[in-house]
């Protein structure tokens, strides 16, 4: 199982997904969690701020307000992880926002998963770069949770979303402690075996599952590609599914590259908790 985890307390949105989430699956897996909530210091300063004689003092008050942003949402976390006997650690700091996210994908590498908050790309918020950003820099799988989310997480019905690709496994195989402990493994694809090599055919990995005592059921649904996330969605719906298990597809955008359009849709419209890796 999991048993180190790190949870990103988003400070400028909604707690209590990522608290309860993370809280709850870390009891689930006796693992030790860590709390890290960066308040974002504003890079946005007015020039007349700059060139004033109270320049410090300007700049002093910024990092006030993002430590304390940082230090509410990491005794918010605190808060409920004391009621259960867990070993954990909590850290709130202050970053300007590329720093923040440097620090964080780096504390995310030792972690045997991250748990982040859905990003929310109607409104600018740094937690939604900080969230996608975990995804390609943390070298890991991370627990995106949905903000509509509320009460403990138990996996036990899951759904793996498979290609054949190099993404997809590395998802896999990333899921495998809760896989491993999971009721029920649904393998969703598209049924187009011409994407698919038969050496990755979902066939064939539910007999690979079979030999690590894991059954699987194949469902296999025809989709357009602006279809394929809904067509996802409804499918989880229907089998009143706990999680997902996806490959994180698309590129940095500090690199100037964004989400692949399936991640970004299910990032966007996410309503169940989804485990993603790159």
């Amino acid at each position: 199982m999991f048993k180190n985890m790190l949870a990103l307390i988003p400070t400028e949105r909604p707690v209590r997904p990522v608290v309860d989430g993370s809280i709850s699956l870390a009891v689930a897996c006796s693992a030790h969690i860590s709390a890290l909530a960066i308040g974002y210091e504003s890079t946005s300063i007015p020039i007349a701020a700059v060139v004033s004689p109270a320049t410090p003092m300007v700049f002093e008050e910024e990092r006030l307000r993002a430590m304390g942003r940082a230090e509410s949402a990491t005794n918010a976390f605190e808060s409920e992880v004391k009621k259960t006997g867990l070993a954990y650690t909590c850290r709130a700091i202050s970053e300007i926002p590329a720093e923040a996210i440097s620090f964080a994908a780096a504390a995310a590498r030792v972690y045997d998963l991250t748990i982040v908050s859905q990003p929310d790309f109607e409104r600018f918020t740094f937690d939604n770069d900080l969230s996608t950003e975990i995804l390609f820099q943390s070298g890991g799988p991370v627990l995106f949770m949905p903000c509509t989310f509320r009460g403990p997480l138990s996996p036990r019905r899951i759904g793996i979303c498979w290609d054949g690709s190099r993404l997809a496994s590395r998802a896999l195989r990333d899921a495998m402690p809760l896989l491993k402990n999971a009721e029920a493994i649904t393998i969703t694809t598209i049924d187009d075996s011409a994407i698919i090599s038969d050496e990755a055919s979902p066939e064939r990995l539910v007999q690979q599952l079979a030999r690590m005592a894991l059954s699987a059921k194949i469902v296999k649904v025809c989709a357009q590609h602006s279809e394929i996330q809904p067509t996802l969605l409804s499918v989880a719906a229907e089998l009143s599914l706990d999680l997902l298990v996806m490959g994180g597809y698309g590129h940095s955008r500090f690199q100037e590259r964004l989400l692949g359009g399936v991640t970004r849709e299910m990032l966007q419209c996410m309503p169940l908790p989804t485990l993603m890796s790159h």
